[in-house]
């Protein structure tokens, strides 16, 4: 085999180019706006910072303000209490049941007493119906009726009223009525000078 030598070609070139070292520019333009903002806002940054640190500080004692004060509230609770408390709830919600059952059984005990009082006054007015008497007399006015029935009572008896015209009487047919019926006009001219 033969030796192959290897060599650059751009080792002896005339065009190379020098690097310079590398430094990092971007830090002084970072360092220049810096100071441009400080120089404009400062102040305006500073008591912003200022602000947020106050604010900071006043959430931070109400934060630990709240957990003390919700901590001294509630002791820790032992289950034996905790069971207590529960029974004293349900022997206080059956006492509130059992006086709303018995409201509930006066209610309905009054108004099987009203229904029972309408059913007999109705059984009063039957009777006196079929009697040929009038019911108005024999039955008790209620409490609301009874002031209202004395305005009444003063005005003078009622008739029966019996109907002037007959069932199959209807005045638009001209027919079932009595000999006086309405008849249209003649047409024409009139008559007369």
């Amino acid at each position: 085999m033969e030796d192959v030598e290897i060599t650059d070609v751009n080792e002896d070139s005339p065009f190379q180019v020098e690097k310079p070292p590398l430094t990092n520019q971007d830090l002084s333009s970072l360092s220049l706006l810096a100071g441009e903002l400080l120089s404009q806002y400062g102040w305006f940054l500073l008591l912003g910072a200022v602000g947020v640190y106050l604010l900071m500080q006043h959430l931070s004692r109400r934060r630990g303000s709240q957990s003390a004060s919700s901590s001294a509230q509630e002791p820790p609770q032992d289950a034996a209490l905790v069971a207590k408390r529960q029974e004293g709830m349900e022997a206080a919600r059956m006492k509130m049941q059992e006086e709303l059952d018995a409201k509930a059984e006066v209610f309905r005990e009054k108004q099987r007493q009203q229904e029972e009082e309408k059913r007999r006054q109705k059984i009063e007015i039957w009777d006196s119906m079929q009697q040929g008497r009038s019911y108005k007399g024999n039955a008790k006015p209620s409490q609301g009726s009874e002031e209202a029935g004395s305005s009444t009572t003063s005005s003078r008896p009622k008739t029966d009223k019996k109907p002037l015209r007959s069932a199959d009487y209807n005045p638009l047919t001209g027919q079932g009525g009595s000999s006086c019926a309405w008849r249209p006009g003649r047409r024409g001219p009139s008559s007369g000078g």
